[in-house]
């Protein structure tokens, strides 16, 4: 291992010590070093060594707005100077929900609260109260918080998973209740066809569709045409709700998420990560006679933390730079991953190496594949892992930070001259895999 790296390899075995694997979430244990860090602005960081990286891991993506982004900094240090959380009612809440309505189109009321994983159950809970149904439809590969109710056949061995037209319920983890899978059906992704047969025979029990509006989760799969109008006809005539698990795609791919861009609007979405650019929020959003179930007390919801000041400040902040000049910012942010996108593609066309990034400008995966098209998880089994964990590895001594799955994320922070440092950078490290491939 290169002594680039020294400290924080101390650092890491120190904290096996005490912290249970040594990280405080466990996917991140899956880096080709366990990096500790101490510093960041705009789009990069700096670990405990010293080093400095282009960041496209974004803390799993919410930083949107780079690191220290000065409207963020500002809200944070007057945020401060006030009691972070009073357990009750102030302005932010209402006028950062205003926003959200502003924006999304599902949203005509907003639920705040801390986290992905949370938001998901209350979507699940409301469609399953407003529909009087239970049966909730997930797709393969797609991930939607690691409870014990959605961990379900999200990264699944072929062993495990059963024909495609009806696929086997796969647990995430040990400890899950097996019986979870009573209420939940799994169906491959962008496949029209079953999952048409399937409501055909059962679309009466169904409570909810819930998908991911692009497979971000499993290599950043954008849907085939008419794959998420078909799941919104379908559901409309069966009398189920459509939900968009816009936790990584909502104030990412565009200010008013994926159904702004994609045109399909679901009855409820959830959303996280991007909208408090790194403080701890997530919110769900829909039609308001299903989410007006909190407000009567018949759906059970609460938490310490929701609505917290902190998170509201960082949120309204984030907001504003989003949404201003209609959203330039963000557009220009894609523009530039859609620019490293088509780079890497041509430098791996260039050089013979199996190669295809797929996905959109601020969200997309590299996959080392000979298939000539991805279009679900199933699809993405076909990667070559060794050799995407090789380049990840020689990507990170460039000076180049990505996620352990092969996805990059950009923020408004990135610049073109970022874009073109790390277009030479992945090109000097494929130059390099090519000739160990060709070897």
């Amino acid at each position: 291992m290169p002594d680039q790296w020294t400290r924080s390899l101390e650092y890491y075995s120190r904290a096996q010590q005490s912290l249970a694997g040594g990280v405080s979430s466990p996917f991140r244990r899956t880096f080709p070093v366990p990096l500790y860090f101490q510093d960041g602005e705009g789009s990069k960081v700096q670990d405990v060594d010293g080093n400095w990286y282009l960041d496209y891991v974004l803390a799993w993506g919410p930083m949107i707005l780079g690191h220290k982004h000065p409207a963020l900094v500002e809200a944070m240090q007057k945020a401060a100077e006030r009691p972070f959380n009073y357990g009750a009612q102030h302005e932010l809440e209402f006028t950062v929900a205003e926003t959200i309505c502003r924006l999304v189109p599902c949203a005509e009321r907003v639920a705040l609260t801390s986290s992905g994983s949370e938001a998901v159950q209350l979507v699940m809970r409301l469609a399953r109260a407003f529909t009087g149904r239970t049966l909730i439809v997930k797709f393969e590969g797609h991930y939607h918080g690691w409870m014990d109710s959605t961990l379900l056949s999200y990264h699944p061995s072929p062993a495990q998973m059963g024909a495609p037209e009806q696929p086997t319920i796969v647990l995430g983890s040990k400890g899950q209740v097996p019986n979870v899978v009573e209420n939940v059906v799994v169906l491959p992704w962008n496949d029209r066809r079953t999952v048409s047969e399937f409501f055909a025979g059962r679309g009466q029990e169904v409570a909810a569709v819930m998908t991911e509006p692009v497979l971000c989760n499993s290599g950043c799969l954008l849907p085939v045409p008419g794959f998420l109008d078909e799941l919104r006809r379908i559901t409309r005539a069966s009398g189920s709700l459509l939900i968009f698990d816009e936790i990584i795609t909502g104030f990412r791919m565009a200010a008013g998420g994926a159904q702004s861009v994609l045109g399909v609007v679901p009855d409820l979405a959830s959303f996280g990560k991007a909208i408090g650019a790194g403080l701890p929020l997530s919110a769900v959003a829909g039609r308001k006679e299903i989410m007006d179930l909190l407000s009567d007390g018949q759906v059970a919801f609460g938490g310490t933390f929701n609505g917290n000041c902190l998170s509201l400040a960082g949120a309204q902040a984030a907001l504003i730079e989003l949404e201003a000049q209609n959203g330039e910012a963000l557009r220009r942010a894609n523009r530039l991953g859609e620019e490293l996108m088509g780079g890497i593609t041509r430098i791996g066309q260039r050089l013979g190496l199996p190669l295809q990034a797929t996905g959109f400008g601020t969200a997309f995966s590299v996959h080392f594949t000979s298939r000539p098209v991805l279009h679900n998880y199933r699809d993405t089994l076909a990667d070559d892992r060794e050799l995407l964990r090789h380049w990840l590895f020689e990507c990170l001594r460039e000076g180049i930070f990505l996620l352990p799955d092969g996805r990059v994320y950009t923020s408004v922070a990135h610049t073109s001259e970022d874009i073109e440092r790390t277009s030479e950078a992945f090109e000097r490290v494929l130059v390099r895999c090519a000739s160990e491939v060709h070897v």
